[in-house]
């Protein structure tokens, strides 16, 4: 059976997802991870694996997740394909009718949403193109010589080059839109497009079924008489009151078509040339009547530009009084989480930072100069024959904060799940804890310097050294902190492998994701 799903789903879910990340109700998250991607695979910084999608893999991006990032209503849009206006490009005009049988003059391509009819002007004003010259002299279309800048309601040309463009103006990206949403390949669509007042000046002043532009396809031969404009030709259709200005030249042929009255109302339409005393001529003339979408152009943008891809943004930085965000070891994945759930609860996380790594406060002579080596294995006896392992994810000698994570390639499993033979530490994960049993210590030792223990003397979440307060990111308990979020919650949405990166204590990453529906 012939079917399809149309563009407009793809529209409605992408609209669907916006709206249920700006719900208060739900939670979202940007997240990075992977400290170890050579475990994965040697050349990962060369050739990054594409993601896994299944249960198995999901458990493996929680285990090695480091910290999360909530995306708020303000950062997330729907955006289009980014094309900035440039001087001698010839682009696609706006048809209600391309299709794989009547594809783009330009682009060639065989839907609106494809075509190259959207333009960013230099001053990130957007506009779509109405009209590209194209005539039975053009049949190509013309290269476009004069920038749209204007912020006019209604369509016009944008110079006095005569290139035959007319543009429609839609909108403005504010400031702070172009610094979180516009990327090398999109840009940004405003929010509440529908509802808002900061654009209802051009959705108000879109009226359903108006017409703007008529093509020639065919000029006619011996129209006359020569030289004569006719006013007022009606164009039939399921709508009314739109008529146009037809003007025929010293060859007895359309030279040019002008739409005088918009009307209302059409889905389609024809000139009716001898509704408005036009002679047909030896050879009638034809046009095509470019229907706008539905509720006119300007009234429902992500309609009218095929907004079905969504932006995410995220801002990772070191923030002193909330640290979540480590440095000095690597991060090789980036991903989106819905809903994940706050650590020993059933509550939805809500804090604007969430580490989702564990933590020891360590004491000991020589603390302030030991090191632990990044990816680094080390472990507590917690009783006799029993040892919790954690693998180094950064170590702070100023404060003694170890943050570390735990998989399962600690308790004798391969990263694909595979149980190895003879386990050094058994196929149990243990917990790192500061009530050691009979046989066990506090006991951690680093990769060089003297053994610290677990200052079990430490409960907050942040400790004053030489008069100046220090903020760990986490609550201690006699010196162990749990994840902030807890581990396999939620539902992990997107997923990106990426050549890994080191931060520094200077560096801020902007994270923006594009989901396509």
């Amino acid at each position: 059976m012939a079917a399809i799903i149309t563009d407009q789903i793809r529209i409605l879910n992408a609209g669907n997802f916006v709206a249920g990340v700006t719900n208060s109700s739900n939670s979202y998250y940007s997240f990075i991870g992977l400290p170890n991607p050579a475990d994965y695979q040697e050349d990962w910084n060369q050739d990054p694996p594409s993601p896994k999608d299944n249960f198995d893999q999901e458990s493996d991006y929680w285990d090695t997740m480091v910290a999360l990032k909530k995306i708020n209503a303000a950062d997330i849009r729907q955006v289009v394909p980014k094309r900035v206006w440039s001087s001698g490009t010839t682009y696609d005009m706006y048809r209600h009718d391309y299709s794989r049988t009547n594809t783009a003059v330009v682009s060639g391509s065989t839907s609106l949403y494809l075509a190259n009819y959207i333009v960013m002007n230099s001053d990130f004003r957007v506009y779509i193109c109405l009209h590209n010259g194209i005539d039975p002299d053009n049949p190509t279309a013309k290269p476009s010589l004069d920038e749209p800048t204007f912020t006019d309601l209604e369509p016009r040309s944008a110079g006095t080059s005569g290139d035959g463009y007319v543009w429609k103006y839609l909108y403005s990206i504010k400031p702070s839109d172009v610094a979180k949403f516009e990327s090398t390949e999109y840009l940004p669509v405003p929010s509440e497009w529908l509802t808002s007042t900061e654009n209802s000046a051009v959705r108000d002043n879109a009226v359903d079924g108006s017409i703007k532009i008529i093509t020639i396809t065919n000029r006619g031969i011996g129209l006359g008489p020569a030289n004569t404009t006719y006013t007022n030709v009606p164009i039939r259709g399921d709508g009314s009151g739109a008529e146009c200005t037809i003007t025929i030249d010293g060859n007895q042929q359309v030279s040019s078509i002008t739409v005088s009255d918009q009307g209302s109302g059409y889905t389609y339409g024809n000139v009716d040339l001898v509704g408005g005393g036009v002679p047909t001529g030896t050879t009638r003339p034809e046009f095509n009547v470019i229907i706008p979408p539905q509720g006119g152009h300007g009234a429902n943008i992500y309609r009218e530009l095929g907004a079905y891809n969504v932006l995410l943004y995220s801002r990772i930085e070191n923030d002193s009084s909330n640290p979540d965000f480590i440095t000095g070891n690597q991060i090789a994945r980036i991903g989106i989480v819905e809903n994940p759930q706050q650590f020993g609860s059933t509550d939805i996380l809500t804090s604007d930072k969430a580490s989702a790594l564990g933590a020891l406060k360590l004491v000991g002579t020589g603390y302030s100069t030991a090191t632990f080596d990044p990816d680094s294995y080390f472990t507590q006896t917690i009783s006799t024959g029993t040892t919790a392992v954690g693998r180094v994810v950064n170590y702070d000698s100023t404060t003694g904060v170890l943050k570390f994570w735990q998989d399962r390639s600690l308790a004798g499993f391969a990263t694909v799940g595979t149980g190895q033979t003879n386990p050094t530490y058994g196929y149990e994960l243990q917990e790192f804890t500061a009530t050691p049993g009979s046989g066990g210590s506090l006991t951690v030792t680093p990769s060089t310097g003297l053994n610290l223990t677990i200052d079990t003397d430490f409960t907050g979440i942040s400790t004053v050294i030489n008069n100046r307060t220090y903020y760990l990111g986490q609550t201690f308990t006699n010196g162990v902190a749990n994840p902030e979020v807890k581990k396999h919650s939620g539902s992990i949405v997107y997923v990106d492998n990426r050549p890994s990166i080191t931060r520094s204590s200077n560096q801020k990453e902007d994270i923006k994701v594009i989901l396509q529906f």
